[in-house]
């Protein structure tokens, strides 16, 4: 098996305008965390300068690798189902189930659903994420008939109202026919492997697609879960699942990747994860966090009902966000969205100050010794 190279940006408060921006955004990174692996197998891992990264990825054969990495890690991201992705976007969820973790019975009536969903909106929230389907841990399927009975109304209703939805399916049947009633952004669970029809779908549709990772089926996922190195596992998914999109005829601008957390993941995992979010940046697509009231949230603070973890959903979408992430999904809309208001005017009033205090470099800078 070949091997393989990732570049994790560190992103740092307070870097300078001399630095790498993330995604083409206002946070910037000067120092990468570079893995060679060899398969499942590391071969080595370093903390180096970015503008040093190619010269140590040479010595394994990667310097090529190492230029594509820096230059899909830094390049401003296009807009996604027309949404630019700076200031991060809210994506609500309208879970139209009896049986989610933490909301559901609470929108088996459409009506209800979409009335909550146009609050959203009204709220700041860009994208209304509709699903029939719990794929809780320990969730039983339902019957496709089932999922869209539950579903249709609902897009259709949000979407007659002007709403940017996003189908949340695992099937091809239910994605197709969410996408006739108004949706425009397939979010799938299984990265579009759940169904065997669902890549053709989404190519011939030229429909935004999510692909999120997850380990194992909804039954059975966090029964001890296992990753030879979670990020990079996570990422190495991600990536295959990305090519098999673009070889399918759909472009990276209409790709979006989530890192699943919780689906599969240990509480170690997830937090490792969340702090590695930014290598999946590497990928050159949108990024997607889902964080909101999960069980992690409950273990370390002890909040053991769902809808008592809307503070460590905040804290976690920050912590998502100050590492990359540009699309956070979540239960509770008008929270989340004035928290990442306040962080992005924060962050982009850094970045403004640090772009007035620079001087232009005729040559690149030299490195500044923060390296290892």
């Amino acid at each position: 098996m070949a091997k393989t190279l990732t570049l994790r940006p560190l992103v740092e408060v307070g870097a300078d305008t001399d630095d790498l921006a993330l995604a083409g955004g206002p946070l910037r990174y000067h120092r990468c965390e570079a893995v060679v692996r060899d398969g499942p197998h590391e071969q080595a891992r370093a903390v180096v300068d970015a503008g040093q990264a190619v010269a140590w990825a040479e010595g394994f054969g990667l310097a090529d690798a190492a230029r594509d990495l820096l230059r899909r890690l830094s390049a401003e991201r296009p807009a996604f189902a027309g949404l630019d992705l700076w200031p991060p976007r809210v994506m609500g969820i309208l879970n139209i189930t009896p049986d989610s973790f933490s909301d559901g019975g609470d929108r088996l009536d459409p009506q209800r659903a979409i009335a909550d969903g146009l609050a959203m909106r009204a709220a700041g929230a860009a994208i209304l994420d509709v699903g029939g389907e719990s794929t809780r841990p320990g969730a039983t399927p339902v019957p496709v008939e089932e999922e869209l009975r539950r579903v249709l109304p609902v897009v259709a209703g949000l979407a007659e109202a002007g709403c940017l939805v996003s189908i949340d399916s695992r099937r091809a049947a239910v994605m197709a026919a969410a996408l006739d009633a108004g949706a425009r952004i397939i979010n799938d669970v299984t990265a579009l492997t759940g169904d065997p029809v669902s890549l053709a779908l989404a190519a011939r549709r030229q429909t935004p697609v999510i692909l999120m990772h997850m380990l194992g089926e909804p039954q059975t996922m966090q029964k001890a879960p296992r990753y030879d190195d979670v990020p990079l596992d996570v990422h190495d998914f991600l990536a295959a699942r990305a090519a098999a999109c673009m070889a399918a005829g759909i472009p990276p601008e209409r790709i979006a990747v989530d890192p699943g957390i919780g689906f599969g993941k240990s509480l170690a995992h997830n937090l490792r994860l969340l702090d590695h979010l930014a290598v999946l940046h590497g990928l050159g697509c949108a990024l997607v966090l889902g964080v909101s009231r999960k069980a992690f949230i409950g273990r370390l603070t002890g909040a053991e009902a769902a809808k008592d973890r809307l503070p460590g959903s905040l804290a976690a979408a920050l912590a998502g966000a100050a590492r990359g992430a540009q699309i956070i999904r979540v239960h509770d809309a008008p929270e989340t969205v004035q928290a990442l208001a306040i962080w992005a005017a924060i962050e982009g009033e850094g970045a403004e100050c640090r772009t007035s205090e620079s001087h232009p470099h005729p040559d690149p800078p030299p490195s500044r010794g923060r390296g290892k």
